[in-house]
Parts: structure tokens; sequence; C-alpha cells
């Protein structure tokens, strides 16, 4: 019920946010040079490493490392980098990802491939048997703000209670957190 629930969903979400979708590409290119889209090599379920699309808000030469291990990650904004971050419109691309079976809307949020001490603590816990999602219990209880330990306590949490009810819960935390910009890095 949750594959059937994440495609009619995204499919959905993507028709109805195509011209939204196009407008952000366009004004990507058109501010900063590279492409609209960023290709992050993430890690998925059973730490399957696959890659998920975002509008690209960064420029091209910055590190390919969590935003909130830089020291001051403003200085590689496109820009209009921070308002694509804010309001979490970087992420539209992600819909690709759920439609492939890459990613669920609501799962923990996929990390990125370096990031050991993470991906180690989630295997540990078996947060890896989880399909990884758009947003997630972590991500509406502090996001990026959230030391690892607690991130995972968080995803384990969700592993522990997950159902629909709780998904729904969980989304529309997320979009009452996207219109009030809380817990969103910039």
């Amino acid at each position: 019920m949750k594959r059937l629930f994440d495609v009619i969903v995204s499919l959905a979400a993507a028709l109805v946010l195509l011209l939204p979708i196009l407008v952000i590409a366009l004004l990507v290119r058109l501010t900063s040079p590279g492409p609209a889209l960023y290709w992050s090599d993430r890690v998925g379920r059973y730490n399957r490493i696959f890659r998920m699309p975002k509008f690209r808000s960064m420029r091209i030469d910055a590190p390919t490392v969590a935003t909130h291990l830089m020291t001051d990650p403003s200085v590689y904004l496109t820009p209009i980098g921070s308002f694509l971050r804010k309001t979490s419109l970087d992420e539209l691309p992600q819909l690709w990802s759920i439609l492939k079976g890459d990613m669920s809307i609501v799962g923990p949020r996929p990390a990125l491939y370096n990031q050991d001490d993470l991906i180690a603590l989630r295997t540990q816990h078996g947060v890896d048997a989880l399909v990884p999602g758009l947003t997630g219990w972590a991500q509406i209880n502090g996001r990026d703000e959230l030391p690892i330990p607690e991130k995972v306590k968080l995803d384990v949490e969700y592993l522990q209670r997950r159902s629909f009810w709780f998904d729904l819960q969980i989304i529309a935390r997320t979009a009452w957190n996207v219109v009030r910009r809380e817990g969103v890095s910039h």
C-alpha cells in the first residue's frame, strides 16, 4: 500500500508542479553556470547507493559534504540557492526518485555516500532496511540541526512506529514546517 501511495501522490504532484519545476530549472540555469540538476550519490535501502536529483542550489565548485559540515555554506550558494533551500523547492526533482522506487515520500532522509557515522549507526539499528524518504520523522523534528545520534534515535522511533497514519501525520507536519520555513538549512 505504501508503494502505491508513493506512486500516486508523486505522479500527481509531478503533474501539478510541472510548470513550476520547468520555471525553477530555467531560473537555476539562468542565474549560475552549470546544470539545473545536481545528482547526489545517496545511501538507499540496505545501504545501496543511488543517484538522487535536486535542483542545484550551490555553485558547481562546492565541496561534496553535508551542508552542516561546511564552515560557511552561504559562500557556495547560487543567487537563487538560498530561496530554493528555504522553500524546499530544491527537493522537487526527488519526485523522480520516488517514482523510480529509490525513495518513498516518508522515511529517513537518504544519507550522503560519505556520511560514514550516520550510515553505520543506522545499519547498527536496522534503519537501513527502510526506503529513504523525501521527508521523515527526524526531518520534522530538527532536520540538519540534529546531532547524528539524535537523528538515528528518531529514525529508529519511525522504524518502530511506522504506519500509514503515522506517515500522513509526518506529511502534514512537513507541509506545515515548509510553510513556516522551520528547520530549513540556508
